[in-house]
């Protein structure tokens, strides 16, 4: 993970992270590791849980689970929290489960989700906790699947992001429903609680409690389809939130820029084979070579193509035989693999001939 200065960026919020998806470039972060209560956020471990079930097979979106008394009271409308307002010993599909999960916040949802998936909320957080270790979740800890307040429960807005991005890249198909801007259950109808979303952001989930304060994990993609990934705790408002939020998703889509130092696809030059059917070969790297970087933070980049060694034939299409080196301001900044763009056959006895005595004059 590599991270670039992002100038001079403040922020209210108490911990925040911002990465560009594709490149996994942060932007900017403050205190990302520090370990925080998660809220609602660790909601989003609990959504991981259920879309890894279905996609294994062990659940299905039209099985029906049970609304269970500790369900109901821990967290139902009697609560006072983020619900669902699921009946008490009613059923509810895993597909209205999740709607309530990531629309709503229902804490009861969540609930009767880990009951169903594991039979209850301490097997449930064992799941949590194992999902967390095979993702690299260094500071993360689960002890329930709402997010209400547990000692033992911890995060950081490093693993957030990190969960966050594992959840888009994952479950494209289920990705759209945090972009949902409300749901109704049982003749209620609620709204999502991300302020985002009126302003591009197309997920994921808020969260809060007295402790860890207000929270976020959002993500975004600008007009050529760069995505964002930022989450932000311990703000004090949802106004505040609000506020810091749009900062964020502004810096993130509009502060930094792609500098395209060479196409996809496209050639970057050519090197000379020795003892080829033909002089030269034409190289190009494996993909787009870009640079992602604050805007105007620069004068440009220059790139030139040198060889590694002596060239020879015959030599098969796809061997590395050149690095793209990228300069700015007269110091090397990236060597790019560059590969042949096609093979070149020995040349035959009378042409090798003729290249030697050729090149004894030049």
């Amino acid at each position: 993970m590599s991270t670039i200065p992002a100038g001079a960026v403040e922020t209210t919020a108490r911990n925040a992270l911002l990465l560009d998806f594709e490149t996994n470039t942060v932007l900017f972060e403050k205190n990302a590791d520090v370990e925080i209560p998660p809220a609602s956020l660790s909601k989003l471990m609990t959504l991981a849980i259920i879309f890894d079930e279905l996609k294994r097979g062990s659940i299905r979106r039209d099985e029906m689970f049970p609304v269970s008394e500790y369900a109901w009271k821990t967290g139902g409308a009697a609560s006072g929290g983020s619900t669902m307002f699921l009946p008490l010993n009613s059923q509810v599909s895993v597909a209205d489960l999740i709607k309530g999960i990531a629309i709503q916040s229902g804490n009861d949802a969540t609930i009767v989700a880990a009951e169903g998936i594991a039979g209850s909320v301490p097997a449930f957080a064992e799941r949590m906790n194992a999902k967390a270790q095979e993702l690299g979740l260094a500071h993360s800890h689960f002890a329930n699947p709402h997010g209400l307040p547990d000692p033992g429960q911890r995060v950081s807005v490093r693993d957030l992001a990190t969960l966050a991005a594992y959840l888009i890249r994952t479950y494209p198909e289920e990705y759209p429903l945090f972009s949902e801007e409300e749901f109704t259950f049982n003749g209620i109808r609620q709204q999502s609680r991300n302020p985002l979303l009126a302003y591009g952001a197309d997920g994921l989930k808020t969260g809060h409690t007295a402790e860890a304060g207000y929270g976020l994990v959002a993500s975004a993609k600008d007009e050529k389809g760069r995505r964002i990934i930022f989450a932000m705790t311990g703000m004090k408002s949802t106004a505040e939130r609000a506020t810091e939020a749009r900062a964020m998703l502004t810096l993130g889509l509009k502060g930094f820029e792609n500098v395209v130092v060479l196409e996809g696809g496209k050639t970057a030059g050519e090197i000379p084979v020795q003892g080829g059917a033909e002089p030269s070969v034409q190289v190009k790297a494996a993909g787009e070579v870009r640079f992602l970087e604050p805007r105007g933070s620069g004068a440009p980049y220059v790139s030139e193509v040198v060889a590694i060694g002596p060239v020879e034939a015959p030599l098969p299409k796809g061997r590395r035989v050149a690095v793209l080196r990228v300069s700015r301001d007269g110091k090397v900044v990236r060597e790019e693999p560059l590969y042949a763009a096609k093979a070149v056959e020995r040349a035959g006895i009378l042409q090798r001939i003729q290249d030697t005595v050729m090149g004894h004059f030049r």
